[in-house]
């Protein structure tokens, strides 16, 4: 299938073939003709899988399609749950509509108010926006959702992750003339994404796609056993001085130990650039830009900092931490192996994390291969996951008298 089957616009056309984008994924085959017919979507959309041309195409056909009959703010508003995906979002919505008369516009926290406010003042067809920071401009009367006709949220796991449900469905309530909504995901697990899409779609035709078995076996994964905090630091600096590792991204559990860990391997000669939740905008921009030009082939993040970070050519994803969950894990490696490209997932394993090592075995339904460095061998083998107690039959007995009881 190539994008011309599609019957889109030759703009659009041309823009994807100087993009070199000339086969569409699985999740556009799926998605974009239901979408072309205006159905709401729920798409389970895994990192790169292609999601934004997904959503792109669709609306911005529609703008084609229905020319603007009156003066007014966004048509198409699409809401994600970081700054940089946003960012990310309208740089290749731009680049797509680069042959189109189109008011592409951004709105998202960090910035100074006044540009954006002027903004906001004139016409836009297509708005990218982060929820917070578009629902100041609504409660203070500068932003009306009347005039949206498609609404987009991407991310929808990482929204409810950062708290943003209420905000995104007051703009979803605002936005009452809305024709189309799609909703995306990178996991339908579980009832907190399909609760929150029940809310917002009508009718959705759900659009469930994984990376094909060939996709997942471009990913390269293992894990070294590490006897504690020293031997997992000395099993991270072996790795990143390996030639093999061009570009990688090393995933920690809290801000706090970002900035340790960015420390100890300044002093280890091994330069980083380190992205932290908590940082300002400049400096999270100032340290992706050091990596993605290639000024340090290291970047440390916190799975909040990372979100929405989409670099290329990453050819290893390091958990020196490892997730709390087997989805984050999935989330996570899927930053490399992208474009047909092979990539590495290399997890550093203490004895605490063997739990969450078994989920996210069970969850990708494969087992992960244990390697050695011969030099940096572990002394203790690996720990035992551990085991739920089960009640004895005096304990069983007691529940149930105190049960009949009540």
């Amino acid at each position: 299938m190539q994008f011309e089957e599609f019957d889109l616009d030759p703009a659009l056309l041309d823009s994807l073939k100087a993009m070199n984008h000339t086969t569409p994924t699985s999740i556009q085959q799926q998605a974009i003709p239901l979408a072309m017919e205006q159905r709401d979507i729920l798409a389970h959309a895994p990192t790169g899988t292609g999601k934004t041309a997904t959503f792109l195409l669709p609306a911005l056909q529609h703008l084609i399609d229905f020319p603007r009959r009156r003066q007014g703010q966004a048509r198409v508003l699409i809401l994600t749950p970081t700054r940089e995906l946003a960012s990310q979002v309208h740089r290749y919505a731009c680049h797509l509509a680069s042959d189109l008369d189109l008011n592409i516009a951004i709105i998202t926290g960090g910035v100074p108010y006044a540009p954006q406010q002027a903004l906001l003042e004139g016409n836009i067809d297509l708005l990218v926006a982060t929820p917070g920071r578009l629902l100041e401009y609504l409660d203070k009367g500068n932003f009306k959702a009347t005039n949206v006709e498609i609404l987009v949220i991407d991310e929808a796991d990482r929204m409810l992750d950062m708290g943003f449900a209420k905000v995104v469905q007051t703009l979803a309530i605002e936005a009452q003339e809305c024709k189309q909504k799609m909703l995306f995901s990178a996991t339908l697990e579980g009832t907190g994404v399909k609760i929150f899409a029940e809310n917002l779609l009508n009718n959705p035709a759900v659009v469930e796609t994984a990376p094909p078995r060939s996709e997942k076996n471009k990913i390269h994964q293992w894990v070294h056993l590490a006897d504690d905090k020293a031997h997992k630091f000395a099993l991270l600096c072996h790795i990143l001085r390996s030639e093999e590792v061009t570009r990688a991204m090393v995933f920690v559990k809290t801000r706090e130990s970002v900035a340790s860990l960015e420390g100890m391997l300044q002093q280890a000669g091994i330069p980083a650039a380190f992205m932290r939740g908590d940082m300002e905008q400049k400096k999270r921009f100032q340290a992706l830009g050091r990596f993605t030009k290639g000024e340090v082939k290291v970047l440390l993040a916190t799975d909040v900092a990372a979100r929405g970070i989409d670099v290329d050519d990453i050819s290893h994803v390091i958990n020196f931490d490892m997730p709390r969950s087997a989805d984050i894990y999935v989330h996570r490696i899927g930053r490399t192996g992208r474009a047909g490209k092979k990539g590495t997932a290399i997890s550093l394993v203490e004895a605490h994390d063997v739990a969450v090592l078994g989920k996210i075995e069970r969850y990708t339904e494969q087992r992960l291969k244990r390697r050695v460095i011969e030099e940096l061998r572990p002394k203790h083998k690996e720990a035992k996951p551990p085991v739920k107690k089960k009640a004895n039959a005096k304990t069983k007995k007691a529940k149930a008298t105190k049960k009949s009881k009540k």
